[in-house]
């Protein structure tokens, strides 16, 4: 985030219809609402409300988004916050269920921001494999359950296979607009239930 301008706030992301700004707004958002959901404790009512804005950008965002964001990271490698059920913006799912949704949007959301700024971007391969895992189950659903998640697929080469960037991934899936709670559900009802436990360097049980 410390490689975003002020000028590049207007700029396109991979994320139709969604500046860099109104992707920033809804880091912020789903920070405060997944930071809640670890420890099973209600949301901020205003947290994730509507769709991200640029206009609703924090001005201070460049303090307090890196905050935020190390805060929902140390929620969720606490192991409590992977059993039984949560519930943020009012979407009920196993907690651990709910753990790759957030893996998948720091993951994928850090890929959208990397490229509209023009900056270098990598995942590890353990949240690389588990977001893919989650993507790949959604892309094979039916095209009303991934509405709103993810674009269509579109075909890669083959030695893309492994790869930690997301574009580039054997089933890619072209990134939909960031998501609200509505969309988490359908996306609930498309993936294989009982996932296992995550295991990456970003977020992790570790106790």
């Amino acid at each position: 985030m410390g490689g975003v301008s002020g000028d590049q706030l207007g700029a396109p992301t991979p994320c139709s219809g969604t500046p860099v700004a109104a992707l920033l707004d809804h880091l912020m958002s789903l920070s405060s609402a997944f930071t809640a959901a670890a420890p099973k404790r209600p949301a901020d009512a205003n947290g994730g409300a509507g769709e991200p804005s640029a206009d609703h950008l924090d001005p201070l965002w460049r303090k307090v988004l890196p905050r935020c964001l190390h805060e929902l990271v140390e929620a969720w490698r606490d192991s409590h916050a992977w059993e039984g059920t949560t519930e943020p913006g009012g979407v009920t799912m196993p907690a651990v269920e709910m753990g790759v949704v957030v893996l998948d949007e720091l993951l994928v959301h850090g890929w959208d921001l990397s490229r509209a700024t023009g900056q270098p971007y990598r995942s590890d391969e353990a949240s690389t494999a588990a977001v893919l895992a989650s993507a790949t189950a959604v892309q094979q659903g039916d095209e009303a359950s991934r509405e709103g998640l993810f674009g269509p697929a579109v075909p890669v080469a083959d030695d893309a296979r492994g790869s930690t960037e997301p574009w580039e991934w054997p089933v890619a899936i072209r990134p939909g607009r960031p998501r609200r709670a509505d969309r988490h559900r359908r996306r609930a009802a498309s993936r294989s239930p009982q996932p296992r436990p995550l295991r990456s360097n970003s977020i992790a049980p570790t106790g």
